[in-house]
Order: structure tokens, then sequence, then C-alpha cells
């Protein structure tokens, strides 16, 4: 009875880098995932939404390229976000005193207390994560991750201006 155990042979296989790898990338997704499904439940808006309205919180009228830059997402789908979160109360659209074809956009009251009571980091499980690595690693990390998109065959950059579509999800 000298042989390994079945458990022990499946350890050392997952041992190997690749799959080691494979597995933290799954952690990592799905750690994410169950963020924003808490984040949907605990306050009736999705992930993504809840970033802009941190964004809006830290810095009030911000314009729909503004926060299109800081969420680094395709213009379009930040204003199908944006017309959410007005038609629930939770953004106010003005126009600009000097410039009125410049629209602002800042938090409502209402929005104000969503925010304060929805579940931490508001910004997401992956932006504050990155966020808080250090320059070197975050550069590591970024070399690394552009070598697997160049070992995939088939790729479509377009999806980096996407959301992750769990964060997404929009409640009935």
């Amino acid at each position: 009875m000298g042989g390994k155990s079945k458990r022990s042979a499946t350890a050392t296989e997952a041992a190997s880098p690749d799959l080691e790898v494979l597995q933290k990338l799954r952690i990592i997704i799905r750690a994410a995932q169950r963020h924003s499904l808490w984040i949907e439940k605990q306050c009736g808006v999705n992930g993504a939404q809840l970033w802009i309205m941190q964004e809006l919180a830290e810095t009030p009228d911000l314009r729909v390229g503004q926060i299109t830059a800081r969420l680094a997402i395709q213009q379009a789908t930040t204003s199908n976000l944006l017309e959410s979160l007005v038609r629930k109360g939770h953004i106010v659209k003005t126009r600009d005193q000097q410039d009125q074809r410049v629209v602002k956009l800042s938090l409502s009251e209402q929005g104000r207390a969503l925010l304060q009571a929805a579940p931490k980091p508001a910004r997401g499980l992956l932006p504050e994560a990155l966020a808080k690595l250090e320059p070197g690693h975050l550069a590591s990390l970024n070399t690394g991750l552009q070598g697997l998109l160049g070992s995939i065959e088939v790729l479509d950059e377009g999806f980096g201006l996407q959301p992750l579509p769990f964060t997404m999800q929009e409640s009935g």
C-alpha cells in the first residue's frame, strides 16, 4: 500500500503552474461575481451602477464621458447604466450654466443614502484589489496577462471595454 491516494495525485496534478494560475483566476472571478451578486441583492443596483455612484460621490458634476473614462467602458454602456440610475431616482442630471449642451451628473439624496448603506467596496472587488497592488506587482500582472492574451488565437479586444457580465445584472 505504498501508492499515492487519489487525493494526493490530484493535489500533485493541480500543482502544475498552469493549473495553479487557472485555479487562482477562477477564485478571483468567482469572488468578484459573489460580491457583485451581493451588491445587487443588498441595494437593487448592479455592480457597475454602484461603481458609477461611488465616482459621483467622490467627484460630483461629472459628465458622461468622464464616467466612461473612469470605468474604462464604452460610452453607450455608460449611458444605459446612467439612464437606469436616473429612472430609479439615484442620479440627477443638470445642465451646465455656461454651456447648456453639457449635462452634469450628481447623486440624489436617495442615491447618497443607497451608496452609504451599500456593501463595500462600492467600486467592486477587482477594481479595488487592483488599485491596492504595489506598482511593480501591477506591472508584472499586466505583463503576464498581456502574454496570456497573446497566446489566445481568437480574441476580441473590444471585450476590454465591457463590464464583466455579472456586474451588469438588472434587478426586476
